[in-house]
């Protein structure tokens, strides 16, 4: 009687077998971590929030102080990025990062809003970084940023806020952040299935290619172009483009819920757009910080062209 059973369940399981192969299971796509986006509606109706802390990213104070969000508060690039080893936009170390934050009133219990410069890049920018640091599940992006809300012809003002220094728990997420030994690996593996990581290039297209007049023109083997701006309806305008939009863009470059997305640009801040999208989109996804301006000059590195291959001198 036992052998019987055996028998039978096997039966059982060589029939399941045969019906996955013929009929397989679609993949699900990933959980959208809508959270991380938030409407100038939204906003509007929290500016006066104690648990809110809104903060504007930009390269200089010139248009925070012309004009910004009520209760804004303000971040400068290079309080959060630094030239390092000739590498510019570097992850400055955390303890500086965490003093940077919290003396913008970051706190463990407020939710972060980030907006800034460059059509959302250096908002975007901000977020990689707090997520490195462990705080991404309760930071944002203003959907459409500055643009957004001044076209809506939302309140803007000139008035400094008063900030009580917050305080921010480090919770380093290696995860978050990729090295150019850890590139090199993953480069030989990207784009050869069965692979189990998509490397994502967020540059123009001209760049990818090998088109432009840079130095060593051209992407990381194996990477995928996906030019950041495609995921927003405009540099004038913005907002994110619909989930099934943006969804059909990461899976031309072939994303999938099974894969991890590796992100890189010419020096972190582009693909940090692209690293904030996938991420929104629910995809498991790190980013090249020292991108193509390390790739590019290091030794023992290979830079492809869209009809030929470039190795360093």
């Amino acid at each position: 009687m036992g052998s019987l059973k055996r028998f039978v369940l096997a039966l059982i399981l060589w029939s399941f077998a045969l019906s996955s192969a013929a009929y397989p299971q679609t993949t699900t796509e990933p959980r959208l971590r809508s959270e991380m986006l938030v409407s100038t509606q939204w906003l509007a109706q929290h500016l006066s929030d104690p648990l809110v802390a809104i903060i504007e990213i930009g390269r200089d104070r010139s248009h925070y102080a012309e004009s910004h969000l009520p209760g804004a508060r303000f971040i400068a690039l290079d309080e959060i990025a630094e030239t390092r080893a000739g590498v510019p936009n570097e992850l400055r170390p955390a303890k500086a990062l965490q003093a940077v934050l919290e003396r913008a009133g970051a706190s463990d219990f407020r939710r972060i809003i980030l907006y800034g410069d460059g059509s959302g890049l250096l908002a975007a920018r901000a977020y990689f970084t707090i997520d490195y640091l462990g705080h991404g599940d309760h930071a944002a992006l203003l959907d459409g940023g500055m643009e957004k809300w001044t076209a809506e012809k939302r309140p803007v003002t000139r008035d400094i806020p008063k900030v009580d220094t917050g305080t921010l728990t480090l919770k380093i997420q290696p995860s978050a952040l990729v090295v150019l030994p850890v590139m090199n690996d993953l480069s030989q593996e990207a784009g050869k299935p069965p692979s189990s990581v998509v490397v994502i290039d967020a540059r123009p297209r001209a760049q990818y290619d090998g088109n432009a007049e840079d130095k060593r023109s051209g992407h990381i083997p194996g990477a995928a172009s996906l030019y950041w701006m495609q995921s927003v309806v405009s540099k004038e305008n913005p907002v994110l483009r619909p989930v099934p939009e943006l969804r059909k863009l990461y899976q031309d470059a072939g994303a999938t819920p099974d894969k991890k997305i590796v992100t890189y640009c010419h020096s972190g801040i582009q693909a940090a757009h692209d690293y904030f999208t996938a991420k929104y989109l629910g995809y498991d996804v790190s980013m090249y910080d020292g991108s193509f301006s390390e790739w590019s000059v290091a030794p023992d590195t290979i830079v492809e062209k869209s009809s030929s291959v470039s190795k360093p001198k």
